[in-house]
This record gives structure tokens, sequence and C-alpha cells, in this order.
């Protein structure tokens, strides 16, 4: 019984376990959706407690599957808990879990890749941008094959403000495969700092917070797990649109193992490519010798704003694209060989 004049906290009734809900529903991981269950419930207990504070806040849960984290979420007391789920196999079962907590859960069956953030959550929740984080959080075990794209989708959302951070700078703990985790925390230097690295440590706060190791899950993947916790910037390290942003960094880590230089050039068209790019190294004042992973965010910013201007100055760079100029290149070839040929043929 509660003490007097103290609210009780929520606890789920006794439900089947995990385990058992697999058995019941006769639920198969789908290798096909790169799907693992996480079935020790103190790691997802553990997940859920590098999410934060939880109690009367607002969730939404990236493909529970047959419920491991939910369970853990709703025994976090919170206000409500957004299910979105693609595989229609496991609704059935998190219904059960909705019955249990009586006006907490909603469950939706979709696809997270398109499903309207938006429209998520209640209005007065929004937070400016500059106040502290909303009482919302995002927190999933994503299946390795849309962890990236999803990833990536959700950056660029936190660039514009919109989808689920519409609502201010709402966070997110998610998993991701050991490497991509390293990938989106690698420091300057590092053997793991890649595109991945600056196009989230320029818009969040990005932590990885523990490793689960593969045999936590069945099936057991591969690979190791490890949980990152996102929390967006209140200003961003480089103040350019998205694209622009990814169009540079993409083009730096292009050729990762050769110098910078390389990969910038691929900005600009064949005539007056290596004229452009000593501009803009020079400008920017980047070293065109240093590799890739050696740059430094000021560096990134440098070579965005730079880059910028140049846009402004002649807007047909933005659209030029360097492997469409390869493809054009190699149709030529195809073209002109296959010419000779006939006409070799015909003498």
């Amino acid at each position: 019984m509660a003490a007097p004049g103290k609210v009780s906290a929520f606890r789920l009734p006794p439900l089947p376990t995990v385990g058992e809900i697999i058995k019941l529903f006769r639920l198969k991981a789908q290798k096909q959706l790169s799907q693992n269950f996480l079935l020790d419930l103190r790691l997802t207990d553990k997940i859920v407690r590098h999410a934060g504070n939880l109690k009367n806040a607002y969730v939404c849960e990236v493909g529970p599957g047959p419920g491991g984290i939910t369970r853990s979420i709703l025994s976090a007391d919170v206000e409500q808990l957004l299910l979105i789920e693609k595989d229609a196999r496991f609704i059935p079962g998190l219904q059960l879990l909705s019955e249990a907590a009586p006006g907490k859960v909603r469950i939706v069956h979709g696809d997270i890749l398109t499903y309207q953030m938006q429209k998520a959550f209640p209005k007065h929740l929004k937070k400016n941008w500059e106040d502290e984080p909303p009482d919302i959080h995002i927190i999933g075990n994503l299946p390795f094959s849309v962890s990236t794209p999803l990833i990536i989708k959700w950056l660029e959302n936190v660039s514009k403000k919109d989808g689920p951070f519409i609502y201010g700078r709402t966070q997110m703990t998610l998993t991701f495969q050991k490497e991509v985790a390293e990938r989106l925390t690698a420091n300057q230097g590092g053997k793991q700092r890649s595109r991945l690295s600056i196009m989230s440590q320029h818009l969040c706060t990005v932590e990885n917070c523990f490793m689960i190791p593969g045999e936590s899950f069945v099936p057991k993947p591969e690979v190791d797990v490890a949980v990152v916790h996102f929390t967006p910037l209140v200003q961003p390290k480089i103040e350019q649109p998205f694209e622009l942003v990814e169009k540079v960094v993409q083009s730096v880590f292009q050729f990762r193992r050769k110098y910078c230089f390389r990969g910038i050039e691929t900005l600009f068209p064949e005539s007056g490519r290596l004229k452009r790019t000593e501009q803009l190294m020079m400008t920017a004042n980047v070293d065109p010798t240093l590799r890739p992973t050696q740059l430094s965010m000021s560096q990134f910013r440098n070579l965005c704003n730079t880059y910028r201007k140049m846009c402004d100055e002649d807007p047909s760079l933005f659209v030029y694209n360097y492997r469409e100029e390869l493809k054009r290149k190699k149709m030529r070839k195809l073209l002109t060989s296959t010419e000779e040929t006939e006409e070799e043929k015909e003498l």
C-alpha cells in the first residue's frame, strides 16, 4: 500500500514473459528485416535508464517487436507511450501490454520512415529550441537495415526543426551496430571518423552509452550492439543548410584514405576544377594534404561556409553532381567504342 500523501508508481500487472509471448504468438525474427530480439529485462531497463528521467514523459518507441523495451518504458511511469511497429505479427502481443496499462499505450501499425512524427504528441508539449528539451523521448532497438537511413533522416529533421523536433530538442536513445555507433561518436583523427561523425556531432551531443554483446539477442547477430544517446544542440556547429553540409562532408570522405584535396575537388565540374578547389581550400584555410579523418569540426565549418559563398556566386555549382559526370563520361566512351567497332565491321 502506498504511503499516505504519496502517489504510488505505476507497475505492470503479472504478464507472460517476453519469451512466452514469442512462443504464444509463434514469433520468429525475420532475417530480411534484420530483426533481433532483446529478452533480458535487466538490459532493457538499462537502455531506458540512459534515456533519462521518463516519469510523466511522452515516449515514442520505434520497432518494439515482442515488447521487451516496452515493458521497461512503462515501468518508468511514463505519461503516454506511442509504439510504431511495421511488422503486423507483433501487434497482438503489444495489445496485451496496452491492456495491462490502460490509457497509456497507443499502437501504430506503420513504417517509422514515413510516419508523420510532427503529429505524434500533444501541442502543449512544445518548447522553444533554446529551452531545455521537451518531455518527449524517442527510444528504439533499431533493425540494422534501417538504423543509418533513419538517423540521417532524423538529423535532417534536427537541422530543419521539423518532424519529431517540431516540439523542441527531442532526445533519442537508439541501438546501432557497434561499428556504426563508433562512427557516430568518433573524434578527430580516429579510425572510425566518417560522414556520420560530422553530420551527427555538428547537430547533436552524441554519447556512446554502453555496449550489448551480440549473444544477448535472439537470434544472435554477428556483431555487438551499442546504445547511443542524442541531444540536439541549441546552436549547430555548422550553420548551413543540411543538404549543403551533407554534400561537402560526403565529398570529403569519398576518398577517405587519400588527401582531403582529392575528395573536395569532386565538388566542382572538370572545367576549372583545380583552380576552384585551390580557391576553396585556401579561403577555408585547410591544409590540402590532411586526410579526411584529420579535419576538425571548425575546418569542416570553414569549408561549408566558403563553398556556400561560391554557390551563391555560381548557383550551378550546388546542383553539380560528380558521379553523374562520371556516368556521362562512361556512356560517351561506350558509344564511341561501339561506333568504332561497327565501322571496323563495315570495313
